[in-house]
């Protein structure tokens, strides 16, 4: 009996050794991505890789942990891919320039198309997904008014991930949280896409003060402005059919008699373009592959081993009780604390695999105060939760996708811009993107917490 508590006690300090090293890898890169003083991409592959060399876990669990989130992998580099392909056509530049005159060389009316043509596109698609496919458009479009494009970058990150909420599968955060309370497309419309609205209007009234220089741009002579023709147009026709393939399926595919993953609808299109490309000699494979953004894909493979490594060792399951302590069995003060605390997590943790790890966590936190019955810890529940503790899932949603506006590594659409910036010869420093986003979260989270309260506490 003393040998096995000897063994039980020692294996309990290899548990806690572990925890410590998996939370302070996790705090570490943050502070190393905060600080700029290496690379994000390489800052969360030395994290990683320190887990592993540390036996927090071993290498075939990392690649576990990488292969747990193929989906999200596999839809970034297949719209990395897509876009890639076209770019010889110049459709990109052309489709810039007609914004720009569209907008009448405005920079306010400039500022406001950027919202106008996001929002509905990322009601529909995840928020990362509309940034790739729109991203192309801003720096000629900044080039040709003569701004800097790095703040209309920011913006259209902004409002990607603040339109996300407009419906269940605008964000991958908010689809992620209503399908673990089974909580119906319909439903999510009555319920909750009102606050969506508010978010995207919290941006639109504070567009003057964020980007005061831009919204006094106007260009007076909008006929020397570069008018690019499109190149190889009958190859474009071909990939416009490719490209309304791929969004038609994206939206349709799950609902299918057999399913189709957006992940594997993105892949085909990327085949597909991959195809066009090289039968038309348009470009090569390797060149285009070569240009996909590596470094994003690569940052998001070592991110999800870093969040497994809190997962495995136990650092995210023992903030259940923290939970309970701070919220108690108060739902509307609950509601508003954790929607602040999610937000504020949100911002230097990819709201992803923050939502992944949280929703257990808030389950078995109901469980412990006696909210609801063990049966909802079941990965099959298919039931309803009671209405009475809805908002705290509600309050979890608009934290965790609105708080990911507020640094750099907040949410995949941040990563996916900064990696598009460089691409275009300009890096988004931490700093700067914080400048924007922090003021955008704070007075976003303020109005969304207006929203549950009136919502659904009053």
């Amino acid at each position: 009996m003393a040998a096995f508590q000897a063994n039980s006690l020692e294996w309990n300090a290899v548990e806690h050794w572990q925890a410590v090293v998996a939370a302070s890898t996790f705090i570490g890169v943050i502070v190393l991505v905060m600080t700029e003083w290496i690379h994000l991409t390489i800052a969360a592959l030395l994290g990683a890789l320190l887990l592993v060399f540390a036996n927090v876990m071993t290498l075939g669990e990392a690649v576990g942990y990488i292969g747990n989130s193929y989906a999200t992998l596999a839809l970034f580099f297949g719209v990395m891919v897509l876009v890639r392909s076209f770019e010889p056509t110049k459709i990109f530049d052309y489709l810039a320039t007609q914004i720009v005159m569209l907008a009448k060389g405005s920079g306010k009316r400039l500022l406001l198309g950027i919202v106008a043509i996001t929002t509905p596109i990322c009601a529909m698609l995840p928020n990362a997904t509309t940034v790739m496919l729109l991203a192309p458009l801003i720096p000629p479009m900044a080039a040709e008014v003569g701004v800097d494009f790095v703040p209309l970058l920011i913006l259209m990150v902004f409002v990607a991930n603040s339109a996300g909420l407009l419906t269940l599968v605008g964000d991958p955060a908010t689809f992620i949280v209503g399908d673990a309370i089974n909580i119906s497309f319909t439903d999510y419309l009555m319920r909750l896409s009102l606050g969506g609205a508010v978010a995207i209007v919290t941006i639109l009234l504070m567009l003057p003060f964020l980007f005061p220089q831009i919204w006094r741009t106007q260009l007076a002579d909008l006929d020397h402005l570069p008018h690019p023709q499109i190149n190889h147009p009958r190859i474009l026709a071909i990939g416009a059919v490719i490209v309304a393939f791929v969004l038609i399926f994206f939206v349709v595919g799950e609902t299918l008699p057999v399913p189709i993953s957006p992940a594997a609808v993105a892949l085909m299109g990327a085949a597909l373009a991959l195809l066009l490309a090289h039968h038309s000699k348009i470009d090569t494979l390797n060149n285009i592959l070569r240009d996909v953004d590596w470094s994003t894909l690569i940052f998001f493979m070592c991110v999800f081993v870093l969040i497994g490594g809190l997962e495995k060792t136990g650092v995210i399951g023992g903030l259940s009780n923290v939970l309970a302590i701070i919220l108690g069995q108060n739902i509307a003060i609950g509601s508003i604390a954790l929607l602040f605390l999610i937000g504020i997590i949100s911002s230097v943790v990819p709201n992803i695999p923050l939502v992944v790890a949280m929703v257990p966590l808030l389950k078995q936190y109901l469980v412990n105060v006696g909210l609801v019955g063990s049966t909802v810890l079941q990965p099959d529940f298919q039931g309803q939760f009671p209405p009475e503790v809805l908002p705290l899932f509600y309050a979890m949603m608009f934290g965790a996708t609105l708080g990911g506006n507020g640094t750099l590594v907040g949410a995949s659409a941040n990563i996916v811009a900064a990696g598009i910036s460089e691409q275009h010869g300009k890096r988004i420093p931490f700093k700067t993107f914080l400048h924007y986003g922090i003021p955008v979260m704070i007075m976003q989270l303020i109005a969304s917490s207006l929203f549950v309260i009136v919502r659904f506490l009053l």
